[in-house]
């Protein structure tokens, strides 16, 4: 009993990371007042250029840099048309969820002439920092542990904390003390991406060893909803994440398990994540306030 609940538990640090990685960078995100809903879409592209980075390198590492690359990039085109150009925030994030559908199913024929599915070598995978008779754990979990510490700390703590809370609370106040609130928005809307891009190429590169359309599997939009949950609070994104990846993960332990399918379908618990964004995302509407000025473009008068 014990070692099932070690290996649940291994399981559920490393399923939660694409998540948190993700929910972190929107709270950061929508706390300076950009909305972003196309981080299924960075998750999935990153996924992809990941993995070709890490092969061309020969490095994993290598690779979870070029999946953060990638994701910094579709961050400053949205953050390009929503924070300068004062576009829809929703719209732009459509598209990037759009465009990554297209660009991974041609992606995949193109780079490795595979349809459909690309095996990534194991020997550019991430190997764990620790090893255990119930499973590894790797380095990536402890990265993201540090990130969310990091950026609450920064968040909450300190005046560019402050600063990029005020753009997303009080454009006008903030703006009429000096603060750039374009710039801040739009680096804010920068890191959300980029940390969502690392989770992405975390998929590929360590976790799962593989890229295939589907791989994000709407990971993407449980990190939203995470965010909700936590309040556009990155501890409390880690809690959310966690326990999403236990669900996650206990899906994949009951389908390695042929005594426990056979009595609970694995089909059934795989659909638990999705079952319990959905319960809790029902259960905090209207209990939680987002930043005032979140997903409103803010032009100077």
């Amino acid at each position: 009993m014990i070692d099932m609940i070690i290996s649940i538990l291994l399981g559920s640090l490393t399923a939660m990371v694409p998540i948190v990685l993700t929910s972190t960078g929107a709270v950061v995100s929508e706390r300076a007042g950009v909305v972003n809903i196309g981080y299924e879409g960075i998750l999935l592209m990153s996924a992809l250029f990941g993995a070709m980075f890490a092969e061309m390198s020969g490095s994993p590492w290598i690779g979870l840099l070029g999946g953060a690359f990638v994701g910094m990039l579709l961050g400053m085109l949205h953050g390009a048309i929503t924070v300068y150009m004062k576009g829809d925030h929703i719209i732009p994030g459509i598209g990037i969820n759009i465009l990554a559908l297209g660009v991974v199913a041609f992606g995949i024929t193109a780079i490795w002439g595979t349809a459909g599915q690309h095996q990534v070598p194991s020997n550019i995978r991430i190997q764990p920092i620790i090893n255990t008779p119930y499973g590894g754990l790797s380095p990536m979990v402890l990265i993201t542990f540090v990130i969310v510490f990091l950026t609450h700390w920064v968040l909450f703590r300190t005046p560019l904390g402050l600063r990029i809370r005020a753009v997303g609370e009080n454009p006008e106040a903030a703006d009429a003390l000096g603060v750039n609130v374009e710039r801040y928005r739009f680096l804010a809307t920068v890191y959300g991406a980029t940390l969502a891009g690392l989770g992405g190429a975390y998929l590929s590169v360590d976790w799962l060893g593989v890229v295939t359309k589907e791989i994000s599997s709407g990971r993407g939009f449980i990190a939203l909803a995470n965010m909700v949950f936590s309040g556009w609070n990155p501890i409390r994104a880690l809690i959310g994440g966690f326990i999403f990846g236990f669900f996650d993960n206990l899906s994949v332990w009951v389908r390695t398990n042929p005594a426990i399918s056979q009595v609970v379908p694995w089909q059934f618990v795989a659909t638990l994540p999705y079952i319990v964004t959905i319960i809790i995302v029902a259960g905090i509407i209207g209990k939680v306030r987002p930043p005032k000025w979140d997903g409103r473009p803010y032009k100077r008068e």
